[in-house]
């Protein structure tokens, strides 16, 4: 199939490449002049395990390629992708300006029956808004065309986007007409070779699954970090509880994993608008609101911990980070834990030495006006000399190190693991003192 994407954010790039891969000729296009330059060159703008290798088969086949140009995107293909972005609002609503701008930069330029679909996460009743702008200008130039409609929302975990998109556990799609199932039935075909995937529903209830199966894992999230706290309290091991609910079949046990908090670009935001959007039903939607309020406290639990391990006197100190992005094998820095640890730390006086695998450019850009954070060019160098280590993000590299290594090169030998990666027993034989998330009993 010929296809068009708006779009060549995390969504849309992951999407474009992938759908290539498959043997689909794919035109993805920007408005940003300066990305589609460095994809034409080969250069990926953002950090995702294997996407590099696909875009680049992709353009290397000449079923990938890229433009800034909506006319060359209409032109293109019968089947148009919008996957542009939707930021929260002042008052936490997704902001639709940008789907609805492409949605009538299209309209103006469709001349020939089009399905439009909409693959970026929006709120219930958004595809009707693109429905109806597309066709206010499709009717003020008589163009006698018709477009469909359908929502696609993406359920890609970053730093496991690629495998996601290609051995999807399902592939919701949004529809109003028997055509567009139709053609993404068959868009997606290659994806249900050893079982249906696809499972069709209205534009509606497409649109409401994606809020509800974020919603739901933030949830999960907050619970699981509400019940590492208290365990904390009550001299319990949160560990052995994860893994003893987790065996519970009707729970199962994913999204268990008590730590420093939930960032990135979809959880949080997402949350924000699905609240946003159940006050405007008069809906109170209390169970968000509290996952919301438990992850802005838990931003702050391990700068708790490290303040009253020194009795409240953080100034002088330097203290090691291990991880600045909100996740592993990523880069994204957007409402990563990291920076209100950072924040948390550098206010009541202390230094940070911080190292990330790959987020460091990202997170000098946004922490560049913070002088008392340091940016070292390994583990080792970040923790070398400091007083304490704190584990904030799970990267492979921090799952197994020396920690007799650490207790000589930490002044006051204390670690503080933000992601429950280690064996407490085994990091204080090492002669170092530990403090995790809910690890009481440990």
């Amino acid at each position: 199939m010929k296809i068009s994407v708006i779009g060549t954010g995390y969504v849309g790039l992951v999407t474009g490449a992938c759908l290539a891969d498959v043997g689909n000729d794919v035109l993805c296009i920007d408005v940003d002049e300066k990305k589609i330059a460095r994809l034409r060159a080969g250069e990926i703008p953002l950090h995702e395990p294997g996407l590099d290798a696909v875009v680049a088969r992709g353009v290397e086949a000449k079923r990938l390629s890229f433009s800034t140009s909506y006319d060359e995107a209409v032109a293109h293909a019968p089947l148009i992708f919008v996957a542009v972005g939707t930021p929260s609002g002042e008052d936490g609503s997704a902001d639709l300006s940008h789907v609805v701008a492409c949605a009538r930069e299209l309209g103006r330029r469709i001349t020939r029956d089009t399905v439009v679909v909409v693959k970026s996460t929006v709120p219930v009743g958004t595809n009707h808004r693109v429905r109806a702008t597309l066709n206010e200008e499709l009717v003020k130039r008589k163009a006698g065309v018709k477009v469909s409609t359908a929502s696609n929302p993406e359920f890609l975990k970053e730093g496991f986007a690629v495998d996601d998109f290609m051995r999807p556990d399902r592939i919701i799609v949004g529809v109003d007409d028997p055509h567009a199932a139709d053609v993404l039935r068959a868009l997606y075909a290659p994806f249900n070779r050893n079982r249906d995937r696809l499972q069709i529903m209205d534009v509606r209830s497409a649109e409401f699954t994606k809020y509800a199966a974020n919603a739901m894992l933030a949830v999960r999230i907050s619970f699981m970090n509400e019940m590492a706290n208290l365990a904390d309290r009550l001299g319990v091991d949160i560990e052995h509880v994860r893994h003893g609910i987790g065996a519970d079949p009707r729970i199962g046990p994913h999204f268990l994993y008590a730590g420093v908090g939930f960032g990135g670009s979809c959880f949080p935001k997402d949350l924000r608008a699905l609240i946003h959007t159940a006050e405007e039903a008069g809906e109170p939607a209390e169970i968000l609101r509290a996952a919301t309020r438990a992850n802005l406290r838990q931003r702050g639990i391990l700068v708790d911990k490290i303040a009253h391990h020194f009795g409240g006197k953080l100034a002088g100190r330097t203290i090691a980070l291990w991880g600045l992005a909100f996740k592993a094998n990523t880069d994204d820095m957007r409402e990563a834990a990291s920076l209100a640890i950072v924040d948390g730390l550098t206010k009541a006086g202390a230094k940070v030495r911080a190292y990330d695998p790959v987020a460091m450019d990202n997170a000098r850009a946004i922490l560049r006006g913070n002088g008392a954070v340091e940016f070292a060019p390994s583990a080792r160098a970040a923790a070398d000399g400091a007083d304490a280590l704190a584990v904030v993000t799970e990267w492979l590299e921090f799952r197994s190190p020396d920690f007799e290594w650490l207790a000589q090169a930490l002044k006051a030998k204390a670690v503080f693991d933000g992601r429950n990666l280690y064996d407490p027993a085994t990091v204080r034989a090492a002669g170092l003192t530990y403090f995790g998330i809910g690890r009481g009993g440990a």
